[in-house]
């Protein structure tokens, strides 16, 4: 049974997302899911709980509909629950949507699971390294923001709403957020893959600052 209703939320995700942001498009989504699988073979976890949240993480992205931070979870909930899915299973669900953003972590902590904590792992695996790189410049090309300026300096220790209301260079988020998520993994097999991927990020940026001023 389980199968089948991990087939059948991933088929429902991947129509939901067909004109998504690339970024937070489906093949986002099933990288998230792919890491979460990954991380579930070293950790006692809810598989079916795991995979299910990393399926409807980005289900619908506050990011995408004004702000409003409950469209995610009322969302996951309305499908699952029309699938017949125990209420507990939902429930747990709903709850680490709402709670497992980056920004979420920037307010009062109100809930936490090792499922989220796996779900939050492989969400931010994906924020980092090379494919981070491409979501960033992706978003901020998507918001048209600048690439980089010098005059604006980055702000790593923002509040909940001033990180929702940035609207600052892209480099700037590799400061305020990407650079920060090695050392906010939960599991030990995360903060082994982040690792390499965060060396990967600061290598990036030695190049980018030696290009842009005309170094190298």
């Amino acid at each position: 049974m389980h199968s089948d209703l991990i087939v059948k939320t991933a088929a429902f995700v991947k129509e939901s997302l067909e004109n998504a942001e690339s970024g937070h498009d489906w093949w986002h989504t099933e990288r998230v899911w792919k890491n979460a699988r990954l991380l579930l073979r070293s950790e006692d976890a809810n598989h079916l709980v795991v995979e299910l949240a990393a399926l409807l993480h980005d289900i619908a992205d506050s990011k995408f509909h004004n702000g409003d931070e409950e469209i995610g979870p009322k969302t996951a909930r309305k499908f699952l629950q029309s699938t017949g899915v125990e209420e507990d299973v939902v429930f747990h669900v709903e709850q680490i949507i709402r709670h497992m953003s980056y920004k979420s972590g920037l307010g009062e902590v109100r809930y936490s699971s090792r499922e989220m904590e796996i779900v939050q792992d492989a969400d931010r695996l994906d924020a980092i390294g090379a494919i981070g790189i491409a979501r960033a410049f992706t978003y901020g090309g998507y918001k048209n923001r600048t690439l980089y300026d010098p005059s604006i300096e980055p702000k790593p220790l923002q509040s909940k709403e001033e990180y929702k209301n940035s609207t600052a260079p892209t480099i700037n988020h590799f400061y305020e957020k990407l650079l920060l998520l090695k050392d906010k993994m939960n599991t030990s097999a995360a903060r082994r893959i982040a690792a390499g991927r965060h060396e990967f990020m600061e290598r990036y940026l030695e190049e980018f600052f030696g290009e842009w001023q005309g170094e190298k």
